[in-house]
C-alpha cells in the first residue's frame, strides 16, 4: 500500500505511520524552566546530529489549541534545555511526564520527579537519570508549515553517572535506555556485536 503524505494521508496518519516504522527511537526526557517552574515532558522525535560541534534535534508539537507546548515557549523563550535519558526505572514517571498540565504547574512536583540543579546556567537534570545534556538552541528549522517544529540544539556539558561508565581509560558507558516503538516503549538492552568484515 502506498501512502501519499503530502495529500492524502492526514497528520495524525502520517504520525503513525512515521513513529511504527522509524523504530527504536530513544526519549529525551527534556527539562526547561520558565519564571522558577520545572517543566519536564518527553520526546521520541530525537536524534543526535554531530559531535563537532556537539549538538542532537528535537521536535516539539503544539498543545490541541494550537499553542506551543511549555518545552517550546521555554526553549524559545530562555534558549536552554537539559535532556536526560530515560532508564527502566523511570518508564513510568517518564510516561506520566507526557500529560498536559497548566503552564504554572511542574510536572517535577505533581509526579515526584527529583532534580539535581549542578550547573545554574541550565536547568536542573533529572537525578536518576543516567545520562543528560546541558544543551543552548542553535536554530529552529522552518519545515514550511505544520505544528511540529524541530530544534537544533548545540549540547555545551554532558553528565554521564560513574556507574554507567565501564572502562573509564576507553571511556565505555553502557545503560538501558527507553526508547519509543509505535504506542508502546522498549527497554535497549540487549547488544549484538557487529558482523566481522571480510
Amino acid at each position: 500500500m502506498l501512502f501519499d503524505l503530502k495529500t492524502d494521508t492526514k497528520v495524525n496518519e502520517t504520525y503513525k505511520l512515521m513513529a511504527q516504522t522509524i523504530i527504536p527511537r530513544p526519549i529525551a526526557w527534556v527539562v526547561t524552566e520558565d519564571e522558577g517552574v520545572v517543566n519536564i515532558a518527553p520526546f521520541s522525535y530525537f536524534i543526535g546530529l554531530s559531535s563537532d560541534p556537539a549538538s542532537v534535534l528535537i521536535s516539539v508539537g503544539h498543545k490541541a489549541d494550537g499553542t506551543p507546548k511549555d518545552t517550546l515557549a521555554n526553549i524559545r523563550k530562555h534558549k536552554k534545555c537539559t535532556i536526560c535519558m530515560v532508564e527502566e526505572k523511570d518508564l513510568e514517571k517518564m510516561h506520566l511526564s507526557s500529560q498536559s498540565l497548566l503552564h504554572e504547574e511542574s510536572e517535577a512536583l505533581s509526579f515526584n520527579i527529583e532534580t539535581t540543579q549542578e550547573n545554574v546556567d541550565f536547568p536542573p537534570r533529572i537525578t536518576s537519570a543516567p545520562v543528560a545534556y546541558y544543551c543552548e538552541l542553535n536554530q529552529e528549522i522552518d519545515l514550511g508549515g505544520g505544528s511540529t517544529i524541530p530544534l537544533v540544539l548545540n549540547v555545551h556539558q554532558m553528565f554521564v553517572d560513574d556507574e554507567v561508565i565501564t572502562d573509564k581509560e576507553r571511556l565505555t558507558i553502557a545503560f538501558k535506555p527507553v526508547a519509543r516503538i509505535g504506542k508502546s516503549y522498549a527497554f535497549l538492552g540487549n547488544e549484538v556485536d557487529a558482523p566481522k568484515m571480510p
